[in-house]
């Protein structure tokens, strides 16, 4: 009989769908980080399910598709439509891709409905907060820590913007770093855009010195956001599987994150 440790849980990520071909070298970069991900997660011990646009194109078969996940992992990418939270789009957005936004709109609403683990990593940050009718600054004004080190223009001189963040004690973000206290970890930040409203019934679980909201949680059901990226090549092996290998712990035991009433 195989022990828990031996189950391989399914995990959707749904894909992206802005070529790499493009002019901007920021798509291109998202691109790889998605080949990370998908990468870490089969490494980490779970079998990657890629979600598509027809895997979402009704209701009834994206409900379907839930039934064979155990969790859903949303990456990065590019900018979300302001539409969606009722804002005028500015002159600083890139990569706003409108099958992008539905597809992992659609794919995250039917993960919380399906009562499953979710982990939202930069742009699945912003969307999750999007999705529970919070706002997002669409492009952040200078502060005290720099948050974007990636060079659109030379993506051979791109660096990550490194600094700490703190994570609370008790929350689901401080259990992916293994631990059940207040954490500090230290993270790799590439983005212009952040939370601004908070959406409604989510925490707050992690900031940055400038007061930067870098991880959200649904206190109800395992839904969990970060805004860095725990996949850069550049972090030492095991701390890039580390948050992978304790969220798909929480695949392999999905009663756990799902909330009472939900079979």
């Amino acid at each position: 009989m195989k022990s828990p440790k031996d189950v391989r849980p399914r995990v959707g990520v749904p894909v992206r769908l802005s070529s790499s071909d493009t002019p901007d070298a920021r798509v291109g970069e998202a691109n790889q980080l998605f080949t990370f991900i998908v990468d870490l997660l089969r490494e980490a011990g779970a079998d990657p399910v890629l979600l598509t646009p027809v895997s979402a194109d009704s209701a009834g078969r994206l409900a379907k598709e839930m039934e064979r996940l155990d969790g859903v992992l949303l990456p990065g990418g590019g900018d979300i439509n302001p539409r969606l939270y009722g804002q005028d789009p500015d002159d600083s957005l890139y990569d706003v891709n409108p099958e992008q936004d539905h597809l992992d709109m659609d794919v995250a609403r039917a993960t919380i409905d399906a009562g499953l683990p979710l982990l939202g990593v930069c742009r699945g940050h912003q969307l999750l907060n999007v999705l529970y009718g919070g706002t997002l600054f669409q492009d952040m004004a200078p502060s005290t820590v720099n948050h974007n080190g990636l060079d659109p223009q030379d993506p051979a001189a791109s660096e990550w913007a490194w600094h700490d963040v703190l994570v609370s004690a008790g929350s689901k973000a401080a259990a992916l770093y293994g631990s059940a206290g207040a954490t500090t970890v230290k993270i790799a930040s590439g983005h212009h855009q952040a939370v601004d409203r908070v959406g409604e019934g989510l925490l707050v679980t992690a900031v940055a010195d400038d007061g930067t909201v870098e991880a959200l949680e649904d206190p109800s059901r395992w839904v969990v956001s970060v805004q860095w990226h725990p996949e850069a090549s550049q972090l030492p092996d095991a701390d890039r599987l580390m948050p992978f290998r304790n969220f798909i712990d929480v695949c392999r035991n999905p009663t756990q994150a799902r909330p009472e009433g939900v079979q």
